[in-house]
């Protein structure tokens, strides 16, 4: 039911996202996330700054640098993304970001894939062929150019 439950949420966001980036440019829209999550949160603040008080340098550091890089970054990159490609298709090329990640760790961090995780990679790439594949093209306009997603 978790499962579920965080697909529907996962394409529901994709979708307000779509619809907020025809009003915001992908960095506005990503910092008005972050100002929603940053909300959503602040119960967890008095925790937060009893943990910072004991917390050692490089793990400070580590999460600065997971919130510049894996957070502002990868989602700006997204909300580029999403503003000119439809969410379908960006959404079934999501599923790669595991794939990637597995032959990352793989090579950078010398952590072997199981039969088991290569099974869903190859099944992941497959899913994301056939979305491509089945997915219908886009009608051009009269002046021969394609209308962003």
């Amino acid at each position: 039911m978790l499962a579920l439950l965080a697909a529907v949420l996962y394409a529901a966001s994709v979708l307000l996202q779509k619809v907020i980036l025809r009003q915001l440019d992908g960095v506005a829209a990503t910092w008005l996330g972050f100002v929603v999550g940053s909300v959503v949160l602040l119960p967890f603040a008095p925790a937060l700054t009893d943990q910072l008080g004991t917390a050692s340098t490089e793990a400070i550091l580590g999460v600065v640098y997971l919130g510049v890089f894996s957070t502002a970054l990868a989602f700006s990159t997204w909300a580029y993304a999403l503003a000119r490609i439809p969410a379908g298709r960006l959404g079934s090329v999501s599923y790669l970001v595991t794939v990637v990640s597995v032959i990352l760790s793989w090579v950078l961090l010398g952590e072997v894939p199981t039969v088991l995780t290569l099974a869903g990679g190859v099944i992941a790439v497959a899913g994301v062929a056939l979305g491509r594949r089945t997915a219908p093209p886009r009608p051009a306009r009269a002046d021969g150019s394609t209308p962003p997603g």
